[in-house]
């Protein structure tokens, strides 16, 4: 709507610009026109990202659930491909959507692919092992806790085949990746960060630009890091408290009002108390990224006692076959009576 010649309206929608004469009519036009120019520049970005078609590389619990995720917000999930052949096939099934018995495959039938793998060595893998095929112009969005230094060799390694890579780490867990609320921080070329940025957005509840490549991942460690002392930590008071004989559920509602309150306290007191430990995060991966963390120390000869301290627990936890266990599980090592304590 356009207001009658001569009106004053310098509050205006994005539908609407002013009209009139006078030294501020020029500036309120100018900002009109670029307000407009922006919102349909930003409608047909992404109109244009939805449109294209997305691959996934990596469909355990946390990628099979972020392609569902993006698939019911209206993005085309074109190809899966996993390890697990079985798993690729389900949700392929599910999703109405290819299962490529290769990567290659994978490339060809998408313009952005989504890679959620295990650790630096597969990263490595799928990225020399066919991936970059035929990938010039296409995106690739790495969520993997992997070291810096892979996302900066696939940053590299992307560019050279005339192709884009962003690392969009996770801090949260298979529910948030189902109902799009996960936290994400990126790195990589900040015009790439934009591009991805309609899809982030949908999987997303808080998303963030860190910096260049490695550096989304380094602080990626230090939250899990941090995380898993935490876990460590809440694992031996809650121990020391059943030792005690205290009320165990007493205890936890006076940690959460004092100084031992923490978001662990929160996701994994109750299942340390209960001996609930179905996996959301894994013990093993917990093992894998406190050792990320402490890899970086060593490189900047910084110690680390509490970090290295919590890894052994949990290297502790696969000796004993208890790996697969959720991070919780680290109270079987520190309650009088459960598996792994040395009496």
């Amino acid at each position: 709507m356009t207001p009658s010649l001569g009106q004053d309206k310098t509050n205006f929608g994005e539908d609407e610009c002013p009209a009139g004469e006078g030294p501020g009519f020029i500036a309120k036009i100018t900002i009109c026109f670029l307000n407009r120019l922006f919102h349909f520049q930003t409608e047909t970005n992404s109109k244009k990202i939805m449109s294209q078609k997305i691959g996934f590389v990596g469909v355990g619990r946390m990628g099979a659930n972020m392609a569902r995720r993006l698939q019911e917000t209206g993005f085309v999930i074109s190809a899966v491909f996993d390890v697990n052949e079985e798993a690729a096939k389900s949700l392929a099934k599910e999703l109405n959507c290819t299962a490529a018995t290769d990567l290659k495959a994978v490339t060809a039938l998408s313009e952005i692919v989504i890679t959620v793998v295990s650790d630096d060595k597969a990263m490595k893998k799928i990225f020399t092992g066919g991936l970059l095929t035929r990938a010039k112009g296409k995106l690739f969005i790495n969520c993997a806790t992997v070291t810096p230094a892979i996302h900066v060799w696939t940053e590299q390694k992307c560019e050279a085949k005339g192709a884009s890579s962003l690392e969009a780490c996770m801090a949260s867990s298979i529910t948030q990746a189902r109902n799009g609320s996960l936290y994400l921080m990126c790195g990589g070329k900040p015009e790439v960060f934009e591009r991805a940025k309609p899809i982030l957005e949908k999987m997303s509840s808080a998303l963030r630009y860190i910096g260049p490549a490695g550096q989304a991942a380094q602080v990626k460690a230090l939250v899990n890091m941090v995380m898993n002392a935490n876990t460590a930590a809440l694992a031996e008071g809650l121990g020391l408290g059943a030792a005690l004989s205290l009320d165990l559920t007493m205890l936890r509602e006076v940690f959460s009002q004092t100084g031992a309150r923490s978001g662990v306290l929160q996701t994994d007191g109750e299942d340390m108390q209960n001996r609930e430990h179905s996996c959301f995060f894994s013990a093993a991966h917990a093992a894998k990224d406190s050792g990320i963390a402490l890899k970086l120390a060593k490189d900047l000869n910084l110690n680390l006692p509490l970090a290295a301290a919590t890894k052994k627990q949990y290297d502790r936890m696969i000796q004993l076959g208890l790996g697969e266990l959720d991070k919780s599980g680290i109270a079987e090592l520190t309650f009088k009576g459960r598996k792994g304590v040395i009496s």
